[in-house]
């Protein structure tokens, strides 16, 4: 029965990022956005949703300490993942594709618009994360911490839509559901907003739905074999969460728009360790420090911060950013798999 819970919310969360793709970008059109506000912004906090959730739900309404655990290293889980795993895919991607593009492996990328995310992640998560060292009975150094990294997200949204302003006039596939819409005027192949913001719902509606469901299948599986709750929260439900934007990376690869494929990325990296850590250090402001049971899943903050740096530093520095560098990724989320089993098998890390 899970392996076909796991199969159907797989189909619905593909279907989910092939519409929120078309749809977002459509959205952009309308409000005369360019790519990287697009990317970064838009579809990032959108296809945040479903792993944005879970820490969410446990420490707001799990009423424990496991809970609150298990929100951490959900938190902590997202930009790990998106810096390593997703990063990964977003490679392969590229170089399936790279023997039909003229460049080969090299991205058609905006790197000042993705220099730009990273700067704003490595501020605001190496910020959240400093704060984890203070003493876990001082909560108001965790709360200034929080209203710092809501500024710092709302500074950084309102760089991308004056930076980016300007507008995408990128030729974009029809709108799917457009047929949909009985009352366009006859003749008319421009989707109207209101259409067009109905089937990024819709797609948002699929995304959350197929991961809800594909967690709570994979939650199943993992408590039927007896799987740790840290290695759940930051290894396994993440991979779940983070499909969409795995998905949307992977078509917008394929349809050669590799600025919004990273942007979906990077702009998602920026959110996860911002709004979400906002939640920990508000709500659960004991349980966001280091400890002998927390410098695990603190580790893999160091991982996502040592992956970006392989990744794109090289990218700052030379302005192009190759598919194979992205594979990168792979290795450092290997790395801490094997951390993460080892300490859990009660081995030395």
């Amino acid at each position: 029965m899970d392996v076909i819970v796991l199969a159907v919310s797989f189909g619905v969360i593909l279907l989910g990022a092939e519409l929120f793709t078309n749809g977002i970008e459509w959205f952009g059109r309308k409000l005369e956005l360019a790519e990287g506000a697009v990317g970064s912004v838009l579809a990032a906090a959108g296809t945040a949703l479903p792993e944005t959730m879970i820490p969410l739900i446990a420490i707001l309404f799990g009423g424990g300490v496991e809970s609150s655990h298990i929100g951490v290293g959900a938190i902590l889980g997202a930009p790990f993942m998106l810096s390593t795993l997703a990063m990964f895919v977003t490679g392969v991607a590229v170089l399936v594709v790279a023997r039909k593009r003229s460049t080969a492996d090299v991205m058609l990328i905006k790197a000042d618009v993705l220099a730009h995310d990273m700067r704003f992640f490595a501020i605001a998560y190496a910020l959240a994360v400093g704060v984890a060292f203070v003493p876990s009975e001082l909560a108001w150094p965790r709360w200034v911490a929080a209203a710092a990294l809501l500024g710092i997200y709302a500074y950084y949204v309102r760089e991308h839509f004056v930076s980016d302003s300007g507008g995408n006039h990128g030729e974009l596939a029809a709108l799917r559901l457009h047929r949909l819409d009985r009352w366009a005027p006859r003749g008319e192949t421009r989707p109207r907003l209101r259409i067009v913001s109905a089937q990024v719902l819709v797609a948002l509606g699929c995304i959350i739905l197929g991961a809800a469901m594909f967690v709570g299948a994979v939650e199943h599986v993992a408590t039927a074999i007896g799987a740790d709750s840290t290695l759940l929260a930051l290894l396994v439900a993440p991979i779940a969460t983070e499909l969409p934007e795995k998905f949307n990376s992977v078509i917008w690869v394929r349809q050669g728009k590799d600025t919004l494929a990273m942007g979906n990325i990077t702009g998602a990296m920026v959110f996860q360790s911002t709004i979400p850590t906002v939640v920990a250090l508000v709500f659960a402001s004991s349980h966001w420090a280091i400890s002998a049971d927390s410098t695990v899943a603190f580790i893999s903050a160091g991982i996502a911060f040592a992956s970006s740096a392989v990744i794109f530093i090289p990218m700052a520095r030379t302005g192009r950013l190759l598919g194979r560098w992205l594979l990168l990724g792979g290795g450092f989320y290997l790395a801490y798999v094997a951390l993460v089993v080892a300490s859990l098998s009660g081995r030395p890390a």
